[in-house]
Parts: C-alpha cells; sequence; structure tokens
C-alpha cells in the first residue's frame, strides 16, 4: 500500500495530527510563530477559536478536556506567561480527555519581546514536555502528547520553536481516528476542586505520575540513536538535534522526545559509549544542567551562543570551542508602519506634543521608531495602561500631564481591560488619559479576530464587544470615539491637549480598518450581511 506523503509546515502537520487524532476544540490565542495552528485546523474542517487570551484559551480548554473531548490550547510562548495560573493548578488535576498545550518558543525574537526558554515551565508546573525535531515529530508528537494526556489524566507541553513552525519537512500522516467516545462529565471532585484537602493528595498523585512517565520514557518513550565512530557524542533536541547531525555526520547523536522527565539511564548508557559529550540546545543550559546534575560528564556551549537561533555553522563553532566574533549579518530593511496606517496620524500627533508614551504589543509599537520617535515604555501584552499609571502616580505635575497609555484593540481585550479597573479603582491625581487605537484587527500576528471585531476564528459574525460602552459602565469620565478616516487634522491634537489638562479619567477609541485589512473586513461583512438576510427570509418562510 502506498503511504501518502505530504510536505508541511510543522504549525500544518499539528493541525493534521490534531484533526486525525480526533481533537474536538482547539483554543488559542493569535501569536507568532504558533497562529497557523489554529488556523490550518480550521481549515482542514475542525473546531478551533480565538480567545481573549491564553489564561481564557486554557482554562476553556481545560473545561473541554473535564468533560472527555481530546483538546489543544495553541500560544506562543510569551502566552504561557498569561497561561501560568490555570497551568500550574491544571497538573494537579485529573483531565478526562487529552489536553495538549502548544508554546512556540521564538529562539532570536523574530517577533518577540523576548526570547525565554518554556523548557522551564515542565520542571516548574512538573508537566511532560514533547520537543519534535521536524514536522514529521509534530505531527507524531501531538498524537503522542493526547494519549500521554489520557493515559496519566495530566496536560501534556507540546513545545515548538520558530523554525520548527515554519520549516517544512516530510510528513508520513497515519490513518485518521473513526470513532471516539462522546464527551460526558462524571463528577470526581477530588480530582477537580483544588482545594487545599484535595490539593494536598493530588500533589503526590502528581509526582507519582511523574515518576510513571518517567520509567516509561526509560523504557519506550521516543529515542533516536545514530552510532558513530565513538569519540564525539551529541545529545540534542528539537531543532538543535537536525544542525548538529549536519555539523558532525560522524559523531555518535543522541536525540529524544521526551525531554520532560528524562530518560537518564538511557542517557547514561549512551554516555558510557562515547569519548567526548556534548550538549546542543538553543537557548537556556537547561539539558546540560540537568545532565550534569545527574552526574554525566557533559560539555554545554559557550555562552555567547546562548542567544538567538542556532544553525550548522554555530553547531560547527560551539563543537570546536570557537568563541571568536561571529560575522555581523547584514543590515536589513527596518521595520515601519505601513504607507497609508491609522495609527500614523496617532503617533504623529504625540510626538508634536511631547507626550511621555506607555506602549504596548502590536504593530503600533512601531511607534517608537523614527520619523515618529513616540514610544517611551513597552514591556508586555497590556503594560500599557498600568505602566502608565504608575508614571502619572509619582511624576511630578508637569511630567505626570504628559503620560498617555496607548494599546491597540485586540491587545486591550487581552489584557487591557484590567487596566482600566485600575485606573477607575485607584486614579491618579493628576487622572489618565488612554488611546485605544482599534484597526479590527489582530493585525501583527496576520489580521486575526478577536471579540472586539463581531468575528469569530473563521471570520463568520458574532457578538460584538463595544469598548467605548464597556469604559463608560466601568466608569471612565470622559470616552470619545474618533473616526480617523474622515479625521480634521487639529481635531485629535485638540482632544488630547483638553484632556490632559484634566483631573479625571480619560479614554479615546481611534477607529479605522487596517489598511491591508480593509478589502479581506468589507468582504467578511458583505458575505455576513448576506448570510443573515438569508436566515431572515428562511425565518419568515417558516
Amino acid at each position: 500500500m502506498t503511504v501518502e506523503r505530504l510536505l508541511l509546515s510543522g504549525d500544518d502537520a499539528v493541525a493534521l495530527a490534531t484533526l486525525h487524532a480526533g481533537v474536538r476544540l482547539g483554543t488559542g490565542y493569535p501569536g507568532t510563530p504558533s497562529t497557523e495552528i489554529l488556523e490550518t485546523f480550521d481549515q482542514l474542517g475542525g473546531r478551533a477559536q480565538w480567545s481573549p487570551n491564553e489564561k481564557v484559551a486554557l482554562e476553556v480548554g481545560l473545561g473541554s478536556a473535564f468533560a472527555g473531548a481530546r483538546t489543544i490550547v495553541t500560544m506562543k510562548h510569551v502566552g504561557l506567561n498569561v497561561a501560568a495560573d490555570p497551568l500550574f493548578t491544571a497538573a494537579y488535576t485529573d483531565v478526562e480527555g487529552g489536553l495538549l498545550v502548544i508554546s512556540a518558543d521564538d529562539p532570536g525574537m523574530a517577533s518577540s519581546q523576548n526570547e525565554q526558554d518554556n523548557r522551564h515551565y515542565a520542571r516548574a508546573a512538573a508537566l511532560p514536555m514533547l520537543e519534535p525535531v521536524d514536522s514529521q515529530q509534530a505531527y507524531d508528537f501531538t498524537w503522542l502528547g493526547l494519549e500521554l494526556s489520557e493515559r496519566w489524566k495530566i496536560p501534556v507541553i507540546l513545545r515548538l520553536t520558530t523554525r520548527i513552525c515554519h520549516a517544512k519537512t516530510v510528513v508520513r500522516p497515519r490513518p485518521a481516528l473513526q470513532t471516539l467516545p462522546e464527551p460526558h462529565f462524571e463528577r470526581d471532585v477530588p480530582a477537580r476542586v483544588m482545594i487545599p484537602a484535595y490539593a494536598k493528595p493530588a500533589h503526590l498523585r502528581l509526582r507519582q505520575k511523574l515518576a510513571e512517565i518517567a520509567a516509561w520514557n526509560e523504557a519506550e518513550g521516543p529515542f533516536q540513536i545514530h552510532e558513530g565512530d565513538g569519540q564525539l557524542g551529541i545529545i540534542a533536541t528539537g531543532i538543535g538535534a537536525m544542525h548538529a547531525r549536519e555539523a558532525a555526520p560522524g559523531a555518535s547523536h543522541l536525540s529524544f522526545g521526551l525531554t520532560y522527565p528524562l530518560p537518564i539511564a538511557r542517557i547514561r548508557a549512551f554516555t558510557d559509549r562515547v569519548e567526548r559529550l556534548v550538549v546542543i540546545e538553543e537557548g537556556d543550559p537547561v539539558l546540560v544542567d540537568s545532565l550534569r546534575a545527574a552526574g554525566l560528564p557533559a560539555e554545554g556551549k559557550p555562552e555567547m551562543y546562548r542567544f538567538g537561533e542556532l544553525n550548522v555553522e554555530r553547531v560547527r563553532r560551539i563543537l570546536a570551542n570557537d568563541t571568536s566574533p561571529e560575522p555581523v549579518p547584514p543590515k536589513g530593511k527596518p521595520p515601519e508602519l505601513c504607507q497609508g496606517c491609522s495609527h500614523r496620524g496617532v503617533f504623529e500627533t504625540l510626538r508634536d506634543l511631547n507626550c511621555i508614551v506607555s506602549g504596548d504589543i502590536g504593530c503600533y509599537t512601531l511607534g517608537v521608531l523614527p520619523p515618529f520617535s513616540a514610544m517611551d515604555t513597552c514591556v508586555c501584552m497590556g503594560a500599557s495602561i498600568g505602566v502608565g499609571l504608575g508614571m502619572r502616580h509619582v511624576l511630578p505635575e508637569d511630567q505626570a500631564r504628559r503620560v498617555v497609555s496607548v494599546i491597540g484593540d485586540s491587545t486591550f481585550v487581552h489584557s487591557g481591560l484590567t487596566g482600566l479597573a485600575e485606573m477607575v479603582y485607584n486614579p491618579p491625581p493628576t487622572g489618565h488619559l488612554v488611546l485605544i487605537l482599534d484597526n479590527g484587527t489582530t493585525a501583527m500576528t496576520g489580521q486575526q479576530e478577536h471579540p472586539g471585531t463581531g468575528r469569530l476564528l473563521d471570520h463568520s459574525a458574532t457578538n460584538l464587544l463595544n469598548f467605548e460602552e464597556t469604559a463608560r459602565a466601568m466608569g471612565i469620565q470622559n470616552v470619545h470615539v474618533m473616526d480617523t478616516t474622515s479625521l480634521k487634522d487639529d481635531a485629535l491634537r485638540e482632544l488630547i491637549t483638553d484632556l490632559l489638562a484634566k483631573n479625571e479619567t480619560s479614554l479615546i477609541v481611534t477607529r479605522q480598518p487596517c489598511v491591508l485589512a480593509a478589502p479581506k473586513i468589507r468582504l467578511y461583512e458583505k458575505a455576513n450581511a448576506e448570510q443573515q438576510a438569508t436566515t431572515c427570509a428562511a425565518d419568515l418562510v417558516d
């Protein structure tokens, strides 16, 4: 029988495995390099939905798994910080359906504010972690993660990286599941209600689960050995394993898929067969530190290779212990706000008014660059409001009145609502001004939907979260909406100047569709209007 061969990115391979493995629900928040997983799953016919943020996505996913449904939750690496609250306690619970938490790390920060290494989360949360080396393993480990999750009733983390997510390799899929148990709920209070009386024995159960998973990993976990000359042995995981095989084809190579808990005995047996042992890993020295703690004579990489992505040439340098300066890559074209971007006029105004701008995560973060140079802080999703309030509280009045918080529409839904609550609850003496730059999409990650667009992941119509009405209901004293498509040149400047002079809480929503997304938005709205008209006509006939 001919086996189907497909050329897939890691993200698409995960999405296909999700469909084949019978996942009933995929939740997440868009973030490069993870975004395409749910989009592809939806296109393949799966049920996928964007949540307001990663914490909510994981909580929805956890409920689905409690009900016995196989579920995936997707996010980029910094998104796992947002989801950490439910993640750590979910580890104590028993899930009925498989629950796979997919974290896509971004070594080198191609599109992120940091390059944190989420392997630390596996140990910290006490959850098993799988790391594929290519798209085939991304497909296989999606199946495996769901199976391990159901066997031990524990969430499993699938850690991808940018290169795994976006590089394409051959995938040979397995037959899709034809039947799955129907979701159902069975009460199990001690396993799901984490009050101290139940959480204490749950923690003991969690450690027992990890011990059993470690034993399984030693006996039959995913493991690859390529025997070499015995002089050099390389242990590598993730994309580093592929680079190492190309950089040193004559060496002995060991890679394994379940990277927490580690198969220490199998690693020790490999170590005994080589003269020199080197660990190749992107990011932090997580694996090499673990091996050294186990008493294994493992060499790590020099500190300079902790930063950025690895490639074949960098691995060769690591093996040669070469710490000479690396070639400086040629400078590319600096990023900039698109010509015709609705944010341009806002940042020109803030620059000309000499505002102190507390910024946020999104394409509008490019307002920090010339010719605008109109952003002074940017930390994480939603931080603009809190950071701006903090400055307002302590700065001298002449500086405090210049502080403005700027946040995008998707980011506001993600983490800005609690900032507004803080502004109402603890208003600075000089008041504060927040600008929501509403361009009708999650533009930075590829024009995805969010609760403020009134459209679902598949762009069909749904309920819309109205920012200005929400702000008024929360108690913001001055709320203004400005359509910047027909805005007079000085109208925004005059409004900002007026609100900065008040000792009151203020919000301005500037509204204009993203110039790249606008044609698509018009198509979505037209299709949804036609669908609504068809539905209404059918209702009248009935």
